[in-house]
């Protein structure tokens, strides 16, 4: 008759099986940043301040920046993360200050500032949430303080061409727009 694994058996196996995947992966990453660089080779590059501190790594082929990426402040904090596709910076990024907290995050298309970000502001408590096309400030801009909505400014090319205190305002002059 077959026994049955007591749940602390499971959770014990469930974590060393954990542990051999997750080694495992990690002994395929060593040994990818061991191949020789060439046009088609993705390798795990690494580049240091000149007091040996790590200012930035991640993934190159043929000597561009292509996928994940970490960059760090001179004191070892995280500063940026984020991917790279041929060179520039794709998809979703955040940023953090010298103390590890999250300053802005958003999104990049080509290198270039695309869609909604969010700044943090952390002395004042506030966030704002600006839409971006081609790196300007170019929709709405909702700011925040403790989660509660303060005002809606509105952007075209980085000029703010309208702004809203009231909710009720706001739906009134662009009906149809939802967040």
């Amino acid at each position: 008759m077959p026994s049955r694994l007591s749940q602390q058996d499971f959770l014990t196996m469930h974590k060393t099986l954990a542990f051999f995947l997750f080694f495992g992966m990690m002994t395929v990453v060593v040994s990818a940043s061991r191949v020789t660089p060439s046009e088609n080779n993705k390798v795990y590059a690494k580049e240091y301040y000149q007091n040996g501190q790590i200012k930035a790594e991640g993934w190159e082929m043929g000597g561009m920046k292509m996928g994940y990426w970490k960059f760090y402040h001179a004191n070892g904090s995280i500063a940026s993360e984020g991917h790279f596709r041929k060179n520039e910076r794709d998809a979703y990024w955040h940023f953090y200050n010298t103390d590890g907290l999250i300053i802005k995050e958003g999104h990049y298309e080509h290198g270039s500032a695309e869609n909604w970000w969010i700044f943090y502001d952390i002395a004042n408590q506030s966030t704002s949430k600006f839409q971006f096309k081609n790196n300007r400030k170019n929709g709405f801009c909702l700011q925040y303080k403790k989660r509660k909505l303060l005002r809606a400014e509105k952007y075209i090319n980085n000029i703010k061409v309208g702004e809203w205190t009231s909710i009720f305002a706001f739906k009134r002059d662009n009906p149809g727009v939802s967040f």
